[in-house]
């Protein structure tokens, strides 16, 4: 159906989130045209907020309003101890349990050729400076069992090998 040119740009826009598809981003773009005022304005002011205050923490990659985050600002967390984490959310699942008491590293994805993603576009850079900084003790990879996580830990276990932590040497698991 053809909507007038603001709806149909609204539309676009809603469709480009991942995991919306033109049907949902119609219903969507509906619902915002018949919202009242002021949940629009709450609405556009939560979004441009979001990309205003929020970065990634200089230690960790997380995202983050302060920096360094919260957790890496936490003095009863073991920072020795970093978790490495595919994204945010496998963070956030860890963090749920509550049972975790160290630091992170968010990669912001795993490696996937076929899907373009490449070493380069991972957060690899800053977790070698983190451990050649001399503060990390202990890497914990957890990057997901499926085909793509299985490969981005032994490929985050290959540069780390042998590079000093303050206490010895990394390993990299055969």
């Amino acid at each position: 159906m053809q909507y007038a040119e603001p709806i149909n740009n609204l539309i676009k826009a809603i469709s480009r989130l991942p995991g919306i598809g033109e049907k949902s981003a119609t219903r969507l773009a509906l619902f915002v045209l018949n919202a009242d005022r002021d949940y629009v304005a709450t609405l556009a002011d939560a979004i441009a907020t979001v990309k205003e205050k929020v970065s990634l923490c200089s230690v960790c990659m997380t995202f983050s309003d302060t920096d360094p985050c919260r957790i890496c600002n936490d003095a009863g967390r073991d920072a020795d101890t970093v978790c490495v984490v595919s994204d945010y959310k496998d963070m956030t699942a860890i963090e749920s349990m509550g049972g975790y008491r160290g630091t992170y590293h968010i990669l912001h994805g795993n490696l996937a050729p076929l899907k373009g993603v490449g070493p380069d576009d991972l957060r690899m850079k800053e977790l070698v400076r983190r451990v050649e900084s001399g503060s990390v003790r202990e890497l914990i990879l957890a990057t997901g069992f499926d085909a793509e996580g299985e490969a981005t830990a032994a490929w985050t276990a290959r540069p780390l090998a042998g590079r000093s932590t303050g206490e010895g040497k990394f390993r990299a698991a055969p």
